[in-house]
């Protein structure tokens, strides 16, 4: 988490719309082994916890029921360049928001994950054009063997830790610029972000 407080941010509505935008996270955990990182699509339970499966055979897998993880959901970001600015005698910065998520993980029984599994297919086939796969379509074998290779797990958020560095140091004006200048350059969605979240 960035230590400036004006880029952090308490409004969970918004929190909780990066977890279903962007769907994917990275899951942090110190193991005996040394740290490691497993990276995985999520889904918020709206209640204060997300869910996430992970192979069998992943590092984490084996450590993480019990333990104290960290999940860090990464927004949109983009390089700032001094170039947008009126008066360009500063440097170079980085616009990002990421989402820090810390908490207790437990596995998940295999009804828990399985409505996972359809949580996750429904919401990622209903973003896509065209006629949506239906979980229907695989074999029992197929299932059987996937349910076989993987685990779930909900870690119960006790510490949310946002990062929302949008320059909002900058005045308006200069905050336009850049928010122009991320769009031309190809992170329009940084620069509805900047708009939409004022300092």
């Amino acid at each position: 988490m960035h230590p400036n407080s004006a880029f952090r941010s308490e409004d969970r509505e918004l929190l909780e719309a990066l977890i279903d935008q962007v769907g994917f996270a990275m899951v942090f955990l110190t193991t005996p082994d040394g740290p490691r990182v497993a990276h995985t699509p999520i889904v918020s339970t709206g209640d204060g916890a997300i869910q996430f499966h992970l192979s069998r055979g992943n590092a984490l897998t084996r450590h993480l029921d019990g333990a104290n993880a960290l999940a860090v959901v990464n927004g949109p970001d983009a390089y700032v360049s001094p170039r947008w600015y009126e008066k360009r005698d500063t440097v170079p910065t980085w616009d990002y928001v990421a989402l820090e998520l810390e908490g207790r993980v437990r596995k998940m029984e295999p009804e828990g994950l399985e409505a996972l599994l359809h949580r996750l297919i429904e919401r990622h086939e209903a973003r896509l054009e065209g006629e949506a796969w239906r979980a229907a379509e695989a074999s029992e074998e197929t299932w059987r063997k996937l349910f076989t290779g993987i685990v779930g797990f909900e870690l119960e958020i006790l510490a949310w830790r946002p990062t929302l560095k949008l320059s909002q140091s900058k005045p308006d004006g200069v905050r336009e610029a850049i928010a122009a200048g991320h769009e031309a350059n190809g992170s329009p969605a940084l620069a509805q972000l900047m708009r939409l979240v004022r300092p």
